[in-house]
């Protein structure tokens, strides 16, 4: 029998421009509905290209509700694109968003920096509908935020800077339970969360890499992202029936290599898996964009 709920990775990447991987942004599927998490860069495009690859679901028009799990850039910088390019393809309802305080914030001050472009298509030739570039927003905390007829959507504490309000997502559908962790340090919280999951998308980094880097560097990643090794520890006790990698930090030093780049990437992607593998023995996926698991 096929999962009605899959987890399709739209973008696994950091706020560095790497040509291999979209800003991070997934989706779940359950049924015919789409849900998305965080909207980085090209947000709208990777879902177009799952809709050309047969998922009806990635219609962009069918891109109504979405989550955010902090205010950085690299997970936010597409949000522009989710408001307007779907309605644009004629979406005929409001966006709906959740997320941290500060982003219905950031969603006005979107909205009113495009109304040059919204006064245009809805009063010019256009005739657009006047409601698909609309939002609902809410900020949110901890605790059930969404709810209908096919998931159910937990929020609680990630730990990614002491400024900065960060969630993880928890999804519990008709047949999957999947936890998205944003960015986040290890947290108790995670594991009680994520407990017997069957899917936990988690941010990582490469270990050895950043014991390669400066001191400050070495203080902030450790403080704020999640090492494979540790990751590996956590999974030990909430023992997932996949863990998939995204947002994955390879402390390479990007626009100093040269054409061997992806040559070095790939190797530091496999040590990931590795230093996972050292401390834990279950399923482990280094996800790429595009990637879909059910």
């Amino acid at each position: 029998m096929e999962s009605r709920t899959k987890l399709v990775l739209l973008g696994t990447g950091t706020p560095n421009a790497e040509p291999w991987a979209s800003g991070p942004s997934s989706a779940v599927i359950v049924d015919d509905r789409t849900y998305l998490v965080d909207f980085g860069a090209g947000v709208v495009r990777q879902c177009t290209k799952m809709f050309m690859q047969g998922m009806r679901q990635m219609n962009p028009r069918n891109l109504t509700v979405a989550f955010c799990t902090h205010l950085h850039s690299d997970h936010t910088t597409g949000l522009a694109d989710l408001i307007f390019t779907p309605w644009v393809l004629t979406r005929q309802q409001p966006l709906k968003i959740y997320g941290p305080r500060g982003i219905r914030h950031m969603v006005n001050c979107i909205t009113d920096a495009y109304r040059e472009d919204i006064n245009f298509r809805i009063n010019g030739f256009e005739q657009a509908n006047p409601v698909g570039y609309t939002t609902e927003v809410t900020e949110i905390d901890n605790g059930f935020i969404y709810k209908d007829d096919l998931v159910t959507v937990e929020a609680f504490t990630a730990v990614h800077g002491d400024s900065l309000k960060c969630l993880s997502y928890k999804f519990t559908t008709p047949d999957k339970v999947i936890v998205i962790s944003g960015d986040t340090c290890p947290t108790p919280l995670m594991i009680e969360k994520a407990k017997g999951c069957d899917i936990l998308l988690h941010e990582v980094y490469y270990a050895r890499g950043l014991a390669q880097r400066q001191l400050h560097w070495q203080k902030y990643h450790s403080s704020v992202h999640t090492s494979s090794t540790d990751l590996g520890k956590m999974c030990c006790e909430i023992k997932p029936k996949l863990l998939v990698t995204y947002h994955r930090l390879y402390h390479t030093m990007m626009f100093n290599l040269d054409v061997n780049m992806m040559k070095i990437v790939k190797d530091r992607e496999y040590r990931i898996m590795d230093e996972i593998k050292s401390v834990y023995d279950g399923a482990v996926s280094n996800g790429q964009d595009l990637d879909v698991y059910f």
